[in-house]
């Protein structure tokens, strides 16, 4: 082929690779709620995205795209899960009378409301079934029937999983405790935010090791610091960046205020360090629904260096 054609698979994977992206917040609705977590379940669309892309080929019908990523998305966290030894069967029982009606009543939308609303990692409590089911239904308001043929189950069991799911989360709900006091930031964290911060490109580039990678959504992985060091020559061309650290399902993060007096940050980077160096870069500036539904605390006293 003729330099500067393109083939119709070229133009195939585009459509796909369009599509895809518009499903990406909705797709992290669900695997997040799946895994427990915002990250990990960023970690299940990134790759259930690479292997749609790789079987572009093979799917015929794009119309079928939408359940056909769920259902990659789920046997993906399945195996992940399943790989963690969580519990992933429970005994059954009769379906209850669960609605599904395009206008649902006031208890139903309540059920629902309490689902938006419940911290992401607390869906870790329910089976894995009843997790699946009340995400879809009452996270993303998916019919029964669909949800029956995504999980490969019947209807009955679908409401079945839903009933015992809600029952559950109100159980949980009501006795979570309160989100745990504001941790301080490590040394690490705290030099890397004080050195982005005063614009110090240089000491941040001083602390990257040798062979250092930089994660950023469907953006190909940069890998070394020679690489990776340009990632902070883009910020410097940013202006009223500013950083904060923070805490976020048990690990250190770092929060990306694009406005220093923004009540909330626009997105999350996470560093993984060896021997004092910075190893892994994750910056989620062009995933920002990542942090949509996250329970993110700041460091204790950072709010000081915002004022």
């Amino acid at each position: 082929m003729s330099a500067g054609r393109h083939s119709p698979d070229d133009g195939r994977r585009a459509e796909i690779a369009a599509l895809a992206e518009q499903l990406r917040p909705e797709l992290h609705r669900y695997c997040a709620r799946l895994m427990g977590s915002v990250i990990d379940g960023e970690d299940v669309v990134q790759d259930t995205l690479a292997r749609a892309l790789a079987a572009s080929d093979e799917r015929q019908d794009i119309g079928m795209l939408r359940a056909w990523l769920f259902r990659v998305a789920h046997n993906r966290a399945l195996d992940l899960l399943r790989s963690r030894a969580i519990r992933t069967t429970e005994p059954m029982e009769a379906a209850g009378d669960v609605a599904d009606d395009s206008a649902p009543d006031a208890v139903e939308m309540m059920m629902r409301e309490e689902a938006v609303r419940t911290a992401v990692s607390r869906f870790t409590e329910l089976s894995i079934p009843q997790r699946s089911v009340l995400i879809l239904k009452d996270v993303l308001d998916e019919p029964l029937a669909d949800i029956a043929a995504l999980l490969d189950l019947t209807v009955d069991s679908v409401k079945a999983h839903l009933a015992r799911g809600r029952a559950r989360l109100a159980e949980i709900n009501a006795v979570a405790g309160a989100q745990q006091a504001a941790r301080p930031a490590s040394d690490a964290v705290a030099r890397y935010v004080a050195l982005f911060n005063r614009r110090d490109w240089d000491g941040l580039r001083a602390l990257l090791a040798d062979d250092v990678r930089l994660h950023q959504s469907a953006h190909p992985v940069r890998v070394g610091a020679a690489d990776v060091g340009m990632f902070f020559g883009i910020y410097a061309t940013i202006d009223g960046i500013w950083l904060v650290p923070g805490w976020l399902e048990g690990r250190e993060v770092i929060a990306v205020f694009e406005d220093r007096a923004d009540p909330k940050p626009s997105y999350i980077m996470w560093l993984e360090w060896r021997h004092g160096n910075i190893s892994v870069i994750r910056d989620y500036r062009y995933v920002r629904y990542v942090i949509a539904d996250a329970e993110l605390a700041l460091a204790a006293d950072s709010e000081q260096g915002r004022r």
